[in-house]
């Protein structure tokens, strides 16, 4: 039995008391100790104590070893919850997180520092937690399938070699939740979406957040990432000027993974045609193109299609019904070659295929439907017939690993208990998505920023948040041109989280790795155009 000191730092909802205490656990394969303070009153009622809340301000540190690259590193996991504060200095929240910080290095004022969101809104952090970055990874197959017995294993391809990771859940996701008043009243709903649920409210309190976390963690010299999955690029991208702005601290990159629209607006026919090299890419994998397209590899088949999107199909949308006959076949016969459907279905469709309908649609005759997160995975609906399939497949077989491996990892491994229910999908919504300028705000951030770089990583079998919607992003963000030497894309063989492949788990990283690495600044490297 090994000796644990745990210590809760601040204030536990309704209580207010200090304590130190010790307790033991069985060992495992990882040395833990781990401290956290909390506060009580002699006068609490026997409804307060067993009352089910979350500490505002609490921590359990554990210490691990693993091998990265072939490489022993070892590190500390530091979770719990830090408070979001009001103007008066009230806390309104709590927001969860977990800090991995490789403890075999003496200075740490030059090693970057890696803050990691997912999306949503309304995701808790557990996607790229345990399955991209950090140090323990899903057990799934090569393929990202679930396997039994579900929970983690090392993951050799970690970042955290080079860079420390902080990963942090918005309110109401994770373990992170809304805190009621002095007086125990908790703010009505339109009060959290003004303080809490909205593109821009989100930002604001993320970068108090950030700065007091910076702080506490003694991380002001270091280099500062920001790593956004889905709609967390949105709130990145938001981050990265806001930070600069109003809590004057600046990153040194931003990485957008399988991003949204980011506030640039590809409405109308860019919106139609960005769909074709994503449904080229899918039914190439299902193998429903014509045989000489499925001989080609896929990198050069998606440039070809690219292409043609880019050069006939775009202005072919956007002549809308004034486009002739002849054009409009010529048209179709090429966007069902490319997409696996049928020439009939494109023209009734007005040239204009709607996802749902290509999720139910490109395998009908195999009575199967394919994901929309990632395509690679299969469904079976009730009925063949149909405009859209009855569920996301590669959601389900998601949720069949991810949520019992983190909860398991939080308490056994991390030694983080609590009675408090882990939200893969937290109640954030209604969402207020006005003033969205997000991209524009990160353009910003670069402009002011010489050290600031961006990269963009997507899976071509992602059908929500399609990688040529990421490239044309990319390319729409800084119009000038001037900055697009420190723009770059890296697209994957896998879907919306391409890092469940193994090959592209171990890709990815290594994308990352090297962009952090080509992030820094040489020695006496001055900010300056």
């Amino acid at each position: 039995m090994r000796k644990i000191l745990v210590i809760f730092c601040g204030v536990l909802i309704c209580m207010q008391f200090s304590l130190s205490i010790s307790v033991s656990h069985a060992a495992d394969n990882n040395n833990t100790i781990g401290a956290n303070n909390l506060s009580h009153s002699n006068n609490i009622n026997i409804a307060d104590r067993k009352k089910r809340q979350i500490p505002i301000d609490q921590h359990v540190i554990t210490q691990h070893k693993t091998t990265i690259l072939d490489k022993k590193v070892a590190y500390s996991a530091t979770t719990g919850t830090q408070p979001v504060w009001d103007n008066e200095g009230n806390p309104t929240a709590t927001l969860f997180y977990t800090y991995y910080q490789r403890t075999d290095i003496k200075d740490n004022s030059s090693r970057p520092l890696v803050i990691s969101f997912n999306g949503g809104p309304g995701s808790a952090s557990v996607w790229m937690h345990v399955a991209y970055t950090g140090p323990r990874v899903l057990n799934v197959d090569n393929e990202g399938y679930p396997l039994q017995p579900y929970g983690v294993k090392s993951n050799d391809y970690s970042i955290l070699d080079v860079a420390d990771i902080v990963f942090v859940n918005p309110v109401n996701t994770g373990y992170s939740r809304v805190l009621p008043d002095a007086d125990g009243k908790m703010p009505s709903k339109d009060e959290q979406q003004k303080m809490f649920f909205g593109v821009n409210a989100d930002v604001s309190y993320l970068a108090e957040w950030i700065t007091t976390f910076v702080s506490r963690n003694e991380r002001w010299r270091s280099p500062k990432f920001l790593i956004g999955e889905s709609y967390g690029t949105t709130r990145v991208s938001g981050l990265a000027l806001e930070l600069q702005k109003n809590q004057w601290m600046y990153p040194n990159g931003v990485i957008l993974v399988s991003p949204t629209d980011i506030g640039i607006e590809r409405n109308g026919p860019v919106k139609a045609a960005n769909r074709l090299p994503y449904f080229a890419a899918t039914a190439w994998y299902h193998k429903a193109l014509a045989e000489d397209l499925q001989q080609q590899d896929l990198t050069p088949l998606l440039a070809e299609v690219e292409n043609f999107t880019i050069n006939q199909y775009l202005p072919a949308l956007a002549k809308g019904s004034f486009i002739d006959d002849e054009e409009k076949q010529r048209i179709a016969k090429q966007v069902a070659r490319y997409s696996g459907l049928s020439v009939k279905e494109v023209l009734q469709s007005n040239l204009d295929i709607d996802t749902d309908y290509f999720w139910k649609t490109l395998l009908r005759e195999r009575q199967q439907t394919v994901g929309r997160l990632d395509s690679r995975y299969l469904g079976i609906d009730k009925k063949t017939v149909g405009a859209r399939p009855d569920y996301n497949a590669e959601l389900t077989s998601w949720l069949h690993s991810f949520t019992p491996a983190i909860n398991d990892y939080l308490r056994t491994e991390l030694n983080y208990k609590t009675d408090i229910k882990y939200n893969m999908f937290g109640p954030v919504h209604p969402w207020d998505r006005s003033n969205d300028n997000s991209g524009e705000n990160l353009r910003l951030a670069m402009a002011q920023n010489p050290y600031l770089n961006v990269m963009i990583q997507s899976g071509y079998y992602d059908g929500a948040t399609n990688y040529f919607d990421a490239k044309y992003t990319m390319w729409q963000l800084d119009r000038s041109g001037q900055m697009k030497n420190r723009l770059s894309f890296k697209g994957y063989r896998s879907g919306h989280m391409m890092y469940l492949r193994y090959e592209d788990l171990k890709q990815s990283n290594q994308d990352l790795r090297e962009f952090i690495l080509s992030s820094l600044p040489k020695p006496n490297q001055a900010a300056k155009y």
